[in-house]
């Protein structure tokens, strides 16, 4: 085995796939119940932007690629204020806000939902202390 290795300059998420079996649904989801920004539709896909990472919305191809995304955590400014701003939108959240963790710099609050999709997500939100 070698030692030598090629460096590779990871810069970050740049772009995360969302299966959706129904795109229009989804769509509403992500830009009405989420909030986030839409930006497109081509090919059934519908692309977001959530801070510097896009999130794609994808009606799976091909049989491998229908699963259930990865748990996507969502970072907000209130976790409360953001649980409550979802609920009145229609959001149906499986956990409400709780602290998972804490420092002794801040408290992790995390809230896990569904999307239209049946995907498991979460919003999440560092609190500091003190």
């Amino acid at each position: 085995m070698s030692t030598k290795t090629t460096a590779i300059d990871v810069q970050g998420i740049g772009q995360i796939y969302v299966t959706a079996h129904d795109l229009e649904r989804a769509t509403t989801f992500y830009r009405d119940v989420l909030g986030l920004q839409f930006l497109f539709e081509a090919s059934n896909m519908a692309f977001f932007q959530c801070g510097d990472v896009r999130v794609m919305l994808g009606v799976p191809e091909k049989p491998e690629f229908d699963h259930p995304a990865s748990i996507i955590y969502y970072r907000v400014g209130d976790i409360h204020r953001g649980h409550r701003a979802l609920l009145e939108r229609g959001a149906h959240f499986e956990r409400e806000p709780i602290v998972a963790h804490r420092t002794d710099a801040y408290e992790l609050w995390l809230a896990f939902l569904r999307d239209s999709e049946e995907n498991l997500l979460a919003l999440m939100s560092e609190v500091p202390i003190g």
